[in-house]
């Protein structure tokens, strides 16, 4: 009966037979018999990283570095072209923040900013042609004296180079060797003229920049409502806020800042012209303006030309031994002002520690020269404003790390405050007795 299964089924055996033998070894790979047909096939044999074709992103990619370095080159070059003009800019702004102060109070007295504005800077002209005037009057006279007494002069120096190195020098001769080198004479002469022409034209670059100056400041003071609320509306509401207390706290730093230097200004020229005046120094009204000037907008070595000038005037008057009183009181002056004036002028509008102004000054002169260092003080005082107002500061816990000499200044205060106590207690029982 098997085999007669077997017989009808023949095809079911081989099926098993198959199943148990596995799977047929697979044939290796032949060679393609051509390339695939079709836009894929092509892409594929054109875009391999290591095939003969470049990949279509690469052409792309380099035009835009080329565009971006072109961009960049372009931006570069504008930017170091108008330089002067971004520092203009910046000037005028700080001075717009300066004078805005005082244009909000007449306006807010119903005057229009136009012309509030306009008799801020009469004001401001006057003052400064008010200095440059006493000032070139002080220059010339002084000049005029030297170019009278320098015959003399010469003589007393002719006669100290003799006496000193042994030397028969006179005047005649002096003369003579002046003459007989006339050449080199007339080069000088032709480099001071070329000197000249170099000197007026940055005088006349400088008065270019100074009326530009005046110009952006005029309008950024006159138009300052109209500025800020032109930059809110390029921002988002909440953004705002934050940008109009930023500004208040510019304006009230840079203003404070320019008023409290003006009154002690106004003050140093007071009491430099009082003490002028009592050493009957020539000019003693422009001197005193000088002082007050000098020592006060001009920073780091403001005090030190200040008092210069004064003391060589007194070393050309008939007492001499007054430039000794004048360098004296130049001194008690600047200690008076330091410790007593200063700060209580100050504590209200710009309190900057006087190692932050040095640092300040020295980082804005490094960075925009002169004009750096002019508006470094206010630019100091109002980043030290924004420092105050957004960042939170914390209690320190108590610490001899910290706190050195706070017990012994604390116990020296306790002391004091005891006998204030024990010399009221006395003098009440004296007065009952």
């Amino acid at each position: 009966m098997a085999s007669s299964a077997e017989q009808q089924n023949p095809d079911r055996s081989a099926q098993v037979a198959d199943e148990a033998a596995g799977p047929p070894p697979a044939s290796p790979p032949g060679p393609p018999e051509g390339p695939p047909e079709g836009p894929t096939g092509a892409r594929t044999a054109g875009d391999g990283l290591w095939g003969s074709g470049m990949p279509r992103w690469l052409p792309r990619a380099m035009v835009l570095a080329l565009v971006l370095v072109g961009a960049f080159q372009l931006a570069d070059w504008a930017f170091h072209q108008l330089i002067d003009l971004f520092v203009m800019l910046l000037v005028s702004f700080f001075l717009s923040l300066a004078l805005e102060p005082a244009v909000d109070r007449m306006a807010a007295r119903g005057v229009r900013r136009g012309i509030g504005t306009f008799l801020v800077f009469v004001a401001v002209a006057i003052a400064v042609a008010g200095f440059l005037t006493a000032l070139g009057t002080l220059l010339v006279d002084q000049v005029a004296k030297i170019a009278g007494d320098l015959p003399h002069l010469l003589d007393n120096l002719i006669a100290w180079i003799n006496s000193t190195f042994h030397q028969d020098l006179s005047l005649d001769e002096l003369q003579k060797k002046l003459l007989k080198d006339s050449g080199a004479i007339e080069t000088y002469a032709q480099q001071a003229a070329d000197n000249v022409w170099g000197v007026s034209s940055t005088l006349i670059g400088g008065l270019f920049q100074a009326f530009t100056v005046g110009l952006f400041t005029f309008y950024f003071t006159a138009d300052g409502p109209r500025v800020r609320r032109t930059v809110c509306s390029m921002l988002p509401p909440a953004k705002q806020a934050e940008v109009l207390r930023a500004w208040e706290i510019a304006l009230a730093k840079t203003g404070g800042y320019l008023y409290s230097r003006a009154l002690l200004a106004v003050v140093s020229a007071l009491a430099h012209w009082v003490m002028f005046a009592l050493l009957d120094l020539p000019y003693a009204a422009a001197l005193a303006v000088w002082v007050g000037v000098m020592s006060q907008f001009v920073p780091t070595i403001g005090t030190y030309l200040a008092g210069a000038l004064p003391v060589l005037v007194a070393l050309t008057t008939p007492q001499p031994v007054d430039a000794l009183w004048v360098l004296a009181f130049v001194v008690v002056y600047q200690q008076i002002e330091n410790y007593l004036l200063h700060p209580r002028i100050t504590a209200r509008t710009v309190d900057v520690h006087p190692a932050v102004a040095f640092g300040a000054v020295i980082a804005g002169a490094a960075l925009l020269g002169a004009v750096g260092a002019l508006i470094a003080i206010p630019a100091a005082a109002t980043l030290q404003g924004f420092v105050g107002t957004y960042v939170r500061r914390y209690e320190v816990a108590t610490d001899p790390r910290i706190d050195r000499g706070e017990q012994r200044r604390h116990r020296r205060e306790l002391r004091r405050e005891a006998a204030r106590r024990l010399r009221r207690m006395v003098g009440g029982d004296s007065r009952r007795k």
